[in-house]
């Protein structure tokens, strides 16, 4: 089986990118099942309802997210579908949706969570590594389990994957939007990456439009950020194959395509 997940969504470009581009990847690695962390889909926060039926239209099959969860009011609206779409598991229990979904794959059961870091993060209300040891302890054992850790500082993600290495399937870093080059299977077996990257505007500074970004940073004074609507776009992620005998990981290979 191959697993196609897509770093952070980052705008319109970035739906336009995935659109334009997932088919072929999908051809190209005869992928089985997709997943795109969609944080930022929306503007640059949050998640529509029009844009995750937009996202399933092209070919997304499931969805993670991370700090920018709540930006967007939809997710409050009880009346929309969102069932293919994971929050993260440690913001505060009375938050929409769940933060841990079982989806079915073929012949085989796939269990998908969303954890938060906490460092340089404030809006998580328990810790990462807890929720995901009670996770795998009472929650329906699956045949696979992919872990999106929506997490700001490399060694805390470093940290989880090392903790948790033969306990789950995969463990996939998201947020900062920079794809990391330390894709590797850990000793136990669990395939790795640090950050999967963003899809997106190419010519931008983590999707935003490089002139504000660098106004704000190098003076310190307020801007407006914009996400580019057009221009070169770039498209990241991995492809985990997984051996369908023995449920276990194989290989993860960075996916980075500039058109």
């Amino acid at each position: 089986m191959n697993i196609l997940y897509l770093g952070d969504i980052v705008g319109r470009i970035g739906r336009k990118a995935v659109a334009g581009l997932l088919p072929q990847l999908k051809q190209t690695y005869s992928i089985d099942f997709t997943i795109a962390n969609s944080e930022n889909a929306t503007h640059g926060h949050g998640l529509s309802h029009i844009h995750y039926n937009e996202l399933l239209e092209v070919g997304i099959d499931a969805f993670t997210s991370g700090n920018h969860f709540l930006r967007h009011k939809d997710v409050f609206n009880t009346t929309f579908d969102f069932s293919k779409q994971v929050r993260p598991y440690n913001f505060n229990n009375k938050t929409p949706l769940e933060g841990t979904r079982v989806f079915k794959v073929k012949d085989k059961t796939l269990r998908l969570t969303n954890l938060l870091g906490r460092v340089y993060l404030d809006t998580v209300t328990s810790n990462a590594f807890d929720d995901l040891k009670n996770i795998i302890e009472t929650e329906e054992k699956t045949d696979i389990h992919i872990v999106d850790f929506h997490a700001e500082a490399t060694g805390e993600k470093i940290s989880l994957a090392r903790a948790f290495d033969g306990q789950v399937t995969a463990i996939v870093g998201t947020h900062t939007h920079v794809q990391t080059a330390d894709e590797r299977l850990l000793p136990k077996g669990t395939a790795y990456i640090t950050d999967l990257g963003m899809c997106g505007a190419y010519e931008s500074i983590l999707g935003d439009s490089p002139e504000p970004v660098i106004k704000r940073t190098w003076t310190g004074m307020p801007a407006q950020f914009t996400i580019p609507e057009s221009g070169t776009i770039q498209v990241c992620g991995a492809v985990i194959s997984i051996d369908d005998k023995t449920n276990k990981a194989t290989s993860i290979k960075r996916i980075f395509v500039i058109k």
